[in-house]
């Protein structure tokens, strides 16, 4: 089939839907757990592997994502891996069991492990880095709708018919998917691919996945009977020390499967580490909302999941707005007063109670949608403003990694600040004004994040965002200086 030449929206559009898919599915799941079970004749707590075993699978085979696409090409591994995905939805769908609905998530995962990462480095490595902001605010969209519209979608979809319907939605975007990424998407490829480190592989994804597993554990409100908050401690801790043995042997290497001398690059460097903290505020959000309006305002999960959706719409909105802003503002300034805005907002959702009007709810999420789609684009476009071309496969590998990482910490802290406002009032079952120091909290973790942009040079990132005047400033002082 002939590659035909694509515009930077195509491409985005194109990596976006496959984003999409991935996200929704992530999430819809959660919903649809009990009539799993039902069907399925297990236990409701042991379907919940149906959700486990698919972040273990994302968290180990991320790290070998850039390589993968060094050595075989971008458009080969992106489209494979959408089609690896669609095979593992159709196995989803025909499971009767729940050891053929795990390995089937296994599969998903897989799939969703390449395309994350490698959907991003198709947009890096096609997309003039003047066009990169337009870019990269595609693919925020999907992180911001598949989350809030995986609840009510699902909710929909068991209440009316069959939960087999949540993966077999998946066949349609797939197949379009494969079908324009082969048409449309360059092969990139790097023209001498180093060997794969093996060893490097097996410490990032055990470390990766021993993380995420023991957030995502305490991320589950209440924590399950069968696991000890000793078995979480030893399972970050071994999680910590095999990504720091990693550390500790990478630094020698030439080709390591994940470059940490990236952090070496202020820009990526503290958009990383900045982003991170940021995530971990915005991954708490999946938890709160939902168990909020849910448990404490005695909403049905369709009615919460309508109220929730105003995030993903603030995102549309400010899709418009945000090449502007930057433009005119440049990352520095953006990033540092929106992330104290992010964080402001979301303490305003500890006003919530059930008396409030449903439609004053839905303007102040809209309105932090709005402004964590701004955060979301500037971090990612800052992180590979001064990320050469032959890096940016481990630096979208590295970016991957963080943000599972992060979002996973930041449902279990969700869970853990829920746990000890229980713990305070003495009491077994979650009230509304529980959620009240949850958000408080969360927010000012957010407000932290402003602190990692602090160090960022005025012009930092203007050959993304375009913001010449401080560039311009900068070179007649040092001309000056220089007479």
């Amino acid at each position: 089939m002939p590659i035909r030449t694509a515009s930077y929206r195509t491409l985005a559009l194109i990596v976006a839907a496959a984003l999409f898919m991935e996200n929704l599915d992530t999430t819809i799941i959660a919903t649809a757990l009990p009539q799993i079970a039902r069907e399925i004749g297990a236990e409701p707590l042991k379907v919940n592997l149906a959700i486990t075993s698919y972040l273990l699978s994302l968290s180990i085979f991320i790290p070998l994502s850039g390589w993968m696409a060094d050595r075989f090409g971008a458009r080969r591994v992106f489209s494979s891996a959408i089609a690896i995905f669609l095979a593992g939805s159709l196995a989803c769908a025909a499971a009767d069991s729940l050891f053929g609905l795990v390995i089937a998530r296994i599969c998903q995962g897989f799939g969703g492990a390449m395309m994350v990462p490698v959907g991003r480095l198709v947009i890096l490595r096609a997309v003039p880095k003047g066009e990169l902001i337009k870019a990269l605010t595609y693919l925020t969209i999907p992180a911001l709708l598949g989350p809030v519209l995986g609840p009510p979608i699902g909710g929909f979809i068991v209440t009316y018919s069959s939960w087999r319907w949540i993966f077999l939605l998946n066949i349609p975007v797939a197949l379009i998917g494969i079908i324009l990424s082969i048409i449309y998407i360059p092969p990139i490829k790097a023209p001498a691919p180093p060997k794969l480190d093996g060893v490097g592989f097996a410490l990032t994804g055990l470390g990766l996945a021993s993380l995420v597993f023991a957030f995502e554990a305490m991320g589950r409100f209440p924590l399950p009977n069968w696991m000890p908050g000793w078995t979480l401690g030893a399972t970050a801790g071994f999680g910590l020390i095999a990504l720091l043995i990693y550390w500790a042997r990478s630094r020698k290497m030439v080709a390591p499967i994940v470059d940490l001398k990236l952090m070496g690059i202020a820009t990526f460097r503290r958009a990383v580490l900045g982003g991170s903290v940021f995530r971990i505020g915005i991954g708490a959000l999946p938890v709160l909302l939902p168990l909020m309006l849910q448990l404490g305002f005695g909403l049905s999960a369709f009615a919460s999941g309508l109220l929730t959706f105003a995030s993903a719409a603030g995102a549309l909105v400010m899709k418009g707005a945000t090449q502007f802003l930057l433009k005119a503002f440049g990352f520095r300034r953006v990033l540092i007063v929106n992330a104290l805005l992010c964080g402001a907002i979301m303490m305003t959702y500890a006003l919530f109670t059930p008396a409030m009007p449903h439609m004053v709810i839905f303007m102040m999420l809209l309105a932090g949608g709005f402004i964590r789609s701004l955060q979301f684009t500037g971090i990612n476009a800052l992180s590979y403003s001064d990320v050469t071309e032959g890096a940016m496969s481990s630096a979208s590998t590295f970016s991957a990694m963080m943000q599972q990482l992060s979002l996973s910490i930041g449902a279990g802290t969700a869970a853990l600040a829920l746990h000890l406002t229980l713990m305070q009032r003495g009491g077994a079952a979650l009230q509304a004004s529980d959620f009240q120091p949850a958000y408080l909290f969360i927010g000012g973790i957010v407000m932290i994040s402003s602190l990692f942009f602090l160090g960022l040079s005025k012009d930092a990132g203007a050959n993304v965002s375009g913001n010449v005047r401080h560039v311009a400033v900068t070179a007649e002082i040092k001309e000056t200086r220089a007479r």
